[in-house]
């Protein structure tokens, strides 16, 4: 009888496991969410090779045990033209308390259906907006409204209705839900937000839906410009917290200087009216004119009065990201509760020149004790109730029923922000530019020429700041649902599968085989990681992105992405599978595409939602965007001190939108595309390096979006390739731009790759045997070292053993030893660039500055580095190279 007893126990143990483990009925993969916290929202962008699948539908997640969860995938991109099969996906989930995760996908597939779904209405006519019900909220965003949410409704009694009492916020009116204050010589002029267009992004679906919301600040004085915003509002089905990305437009004019007319020579459209650069004499240029006074989004919350606000400040050094929080708890009475982050004042940005002859002034970038100048403090009305020298990010205000917690990502990193709650007004106030901070200006810190200009190009300039918002009825998970976006997880597969899936050619994962390559390149990004943090580079207009040359202990020059610096980085992200360079790959991508770019002035689109045929003419009318549009800012002392006609990267923006779901990132690399299809520099635009990274650009630009006017536009410029390498003897590049290879190969690869045109391959092989016969040095080791990727596709093109030895011998000098201590050991920047030095094999500079060291930024990096030994390790392998 007993063994009856067992014997059914087992049977029937083994059909509840039959029923919550269902057999794996298609092809797996591994999954890994770093930083894993239970129920935080994950998009996961994962590549497939090419012909593995071949629909969305059939794909499901399972956690480690087997235990399948519900999933929201959404196509990104096929293998089109050459196959129709996926190439891209976003797989959306709500994490489990574990880690592994098993994506399973096959034509034999069915995942399961979500159990909740978000219901939304998008009324796009001129009085109409949004209703999204998530389950747990509904909220309303109108466009007549004031800018941002209009009413929310927590579901408090769980009966499924929204009625009235449940109102837990609503917007303050004025048209002030959202704000971009200016402040020059006649005092602060308070902005107005008026919505225009909403908008539901790719990727929306049942389990997790994107609304963008576009709208335009305005003024009541004439001399202050209108300004664009973007808000990206991500809802979750039956959660009560909202994701908001806010994009701003700086459109002010920055400096007194006496305006010329015509165009700077770096950037001419024309030859008629050229600017002079000889002004250095007009005091104006260090005179600010329009400045940020304050910027935020702003809520009245509904909640009773005498309300606990609460706010956790992390302990120890502002160098701690991991730091022990305090929660600081403070009483609302009738002065306002304010969480403030500040970190250092803006400094003297030093050129090159002044690095050289030792000009350094006190207030000179770098020369700054940051343990003072970092400092967060909680104050109630006018008094300090705590100081630290970092705050987590995050303030919850609650009448021990209802509550709602609003969060700000990068809170330290991009200083200055703060949270505000004002218990008069009942106010809750999330600030990208506090005004409590002192305004920002952008005039010049000097007249010295800088990348061969004298201008101030920082009209134009936008920055997106990420936001939680948490409506809740007074749950203890509030610190927890912070950090869905404060601290948010990272997901994503073994580098294996990324680089088994080709989508960015023969590249090799990460590992302890070649140990001096692989150490030349995590050194560098470690390096500058280290730097990053401990210079630092922060501040709201310059996280992401770090400086390019070291010399006599200091930095010097903002890198702006040249050479596609974030794509290395997400390189290196998908390389090792290390959450670290997922975030400074994002931080980067958002830096560059935000802050490196010109976005205004910018004529909207136009979508015909309305049905009067007047809307058109009228749209008509509106002024001309600025043929600068989509171009790039080049380095220089200050972000917004010099442009260049080839100086943007769209590479790392493109595998940001793939990896993470970032709808900006592709939104400004077609505003990128636009600006080639317009050939604003003629034919200039069309040789040289602009036809290269054009190429490169356009090809990552027209595989995302499979745009018709794309594929013209970059058929043209290869054609354009391959007629030039006749008149240069094989060579693809021009001598003047031996540094370029990874841009020429880089793109024409993937263009053979998607196409299958055998010419552009048979141009490779040419190319490859010519960079292997006539070695170019006209930029020393940038050059010559940059060929190392051309003969490896020659290798690959043709199989001769000549072009790997070749490449291989070329390489030997970049190979490194082991530093003699880990990266966190160093006391200083000093100590560890000599450390770096001494165990370089690279040769030094014949008669300049030897840009290319192992203790230099990641600049010249690509060139020498980061475009070959990631490729170069595959065909090691391959060759059973030791």
């Amino acid at each position: 009888m007993n063994m009856r007893i067992l014997l059914s126990v087992i049977l029937v143990s083994l059909l509840l496991q039959s029923c919550t483990q269902p057999k794996a009925t298609g092809n797996q993969l591994a999954i890994t969410v770093e930083n894993n916290i239970k129920g935080a929202p994950i998009t996961l962008g994962i590549p497939f090779p090419k012909g593995a699948l071949n629909s969305v539908d059939h794909i499901r997640l399972l956690t480690s045990d087997g235990m399948e969860i519900p999933c929201q995938t959404t196509e990104v991109s096929t293998w089109d033209p050459i196959d129709d099969s996926i190439k891209w996906v976003w797989v959306f989930f709500f994490s489990e308390e574990t880690t592994d995760y098993v994506l399973e996908y096959g034509k034999g597939v069915v995942p399961m259906g979500p159990k909740e779904k978000i219901i939304s209405a998008n009324n796009m006519r001129p009085g109409g907006g949004i209703e999204v019900n998530t389950g747990e909220i509904s909220f309303t965003i109108d466009k007549k409204g004031d800018g941002f949410l209009d009413k929310v409704f927590l579901d408090s009694n769980n009966d499924g209705k929204y009625s009235e009492k449940e109102l837990i916020a609503s917007s303050p009116g004025s048209h002030r839900g959202s704000f971009f204050d200016l402040l020059d010589d006649a005092g602060v002029d308070t902005s107005k937000a008026f919505i225009h267009e909403v908008f539901r992004e790719k990727g929306s679906g049942p389990m997790h839906s994107i609304f963008r919301i576009e709208g335009t600040y305005t003024y009541s004085r004439e001399d202050n410009n209108i300004s664009p915003f973007t808000i990206w509002l991500h809802t979750y089905a039956g959660k009560s917290y909202i994701k908001v990305l806010h994009t701003m437009t700086y459109t002010g004019i920055p400096d007194k200087h006496k305006i010329q007319e015509g165009e700077h020579a770096n950037i001419a459209t024309q030859n008629k009216k050229i600017i002079s650069e000889n002004t250095a004499d007009d005091p104006g240029w260090m005179q600010p004119n329009d400045q940020i006074a304050g910027i935020g989004l702003q809520l009245k919350y509904h909640l009773d009065d005498n309300s606990l606000v609460s706010m956790p400040l992390q302990q120890g050094s502002w160098k701690k990201d991991k730091a022990p929080t305090a929660l600081q708890e403070v009483s609302l009475d009738d002065s306002s509760v304010q969480l403030l982050q500040k970190g250092p004042a803006k400094k003297n940005p030093p050129t090159l020149r002044d690095v050289y002859l030792n000009q350094l002034d006190e207030n000179s970038d770098g020369n700054i004790n940051n343990d003072k100048e970092f400092q967060a403090t909680v104050t109630l009305g006018e008094d300090d109730v705590a100081t630290s020298q970092r705050a987590k990010g995050w303030l919850n205000v609650t009448d021990g029923k209802r509550g709602i917690g609003v969060g700000i990502r990068n809170f330290m990193k991009e200083y200055p922000k703060g949270i505000k709650v004002d218990p008069v007004n009942h106010i809750l106030l999330g600030s990208i530019w506090p005004e409590e901070n002192g305004p920002m200006s952008f005039e010049r810190h000097h007249t010295a020429m800088d990348g061969g200009m004298l201008s101030n190009f920082a009209q134009g300039i936008t920055k997106t700041t990420e936001f939680i918002y948490y409506f809740h009825d007074s749950k203890s998970d509030v610190a927890e649902t912070m950090d869905y976006v404060v601290e948010s997880p990272v997901a994503h597969a073994a580098p294996e599968w990324y680089t088994n899936s080709k989508v960015y050619g023969n590249m090799a994962p990460a590992s302890s085989e070649h140990t001096e390559f692989e150490n030349a390149l995590q050194y560098r990004y470690q390096w500058w990681a280290y730097n990053q943090k401990n210079q630092p580079w922060y501040g709201m207009f310059n996280y992401g992105d770090g400086k390019t040359y070291y010399y006599n202990g200091h930095w010097v020059q903002w890198t702006n992405n040249e050479p596609t610096v974030d794509f290395m980085l997400w390189t290196n992200f998908m390389r090792t599978g290390d959450p670290q360079y997922f975030e400074m790959a994002q931080a980067m991508s958002r830096h560059t595409m935000d802050v490196d770019n010109v976005h205004w002035p910018k004529k909207r689109t136009y979508y015909g939602q309305i049905n009067d045929a007047i809307d058109f003419w009228n749209f008509e009318d509106e002024p001309e965007s600025t043929p600068y549009l989509g171009i790039g800012r080049r380095h220089a002392a200050e972000h917004w001190y010099s442009l260049l006609s080839a100086h943007v990267w769209i590479q790392g923006w493109i595998a940001d939108y793939y990896l993470t779901g970032d709808h900006r990132a592709l939104e400004v690399a077609k505003m990128t595309g636009d600006t080639y299809i317009n050939r604003i520099w003629g034919e200039h635009d069309l040789r040289g390096r602009r036809l290269y990274l054009s190429v490169l650009n356009m090809v990552e630009l027209y595989d995302a979006t499979k745009l018709q006017k794309y594929k013209d536009e970059l058929d043209d410029r290869v054609r354009l390739m391959l007629e030039f390498q006749e008149r240069q003897g094989g060579n693809l590049v021009l001598d003047r731009y031996g540094y370029s290879q990874p841009y020429v190969t880089q793109g024409l690869y993937k263009y053979q790759q998607i196409t299958g045109d055998e010419e552009v391959r048979k141009a490779l092989l040419k190319h490859a045997r010519w960079v292997r016969d006539v070695p170019p040095l006209n930029h020393e080791m940038e050059s010559y070292l940059a060929t190392i990727s051309p003969l490896l596709l020659g290798f690959e093109f043709s199989g001769e053993q000549s072009y790997l030895d070749e490449a291989l011998a070329r390489a030997e000098m970049l190979k490194v030893g082991e530093l003699p201590k880990s990266p966190d050991e160093y006391k200083t920047s000093e100590e560890y660039s000599k450390d770096l030095l001494g165990i370089s094999n690279l040769p030094m500079s014949k008669g300049r500055f030897t840009n290319w060291q192992t203790n230099q930024g990641l600049r010249v990096f690509g060139w020498t580095h980061g475009y070959n030994i990631p490729y170069l390790l595959y065909w090691m392998d391959e060759a059973n190279i030791k």
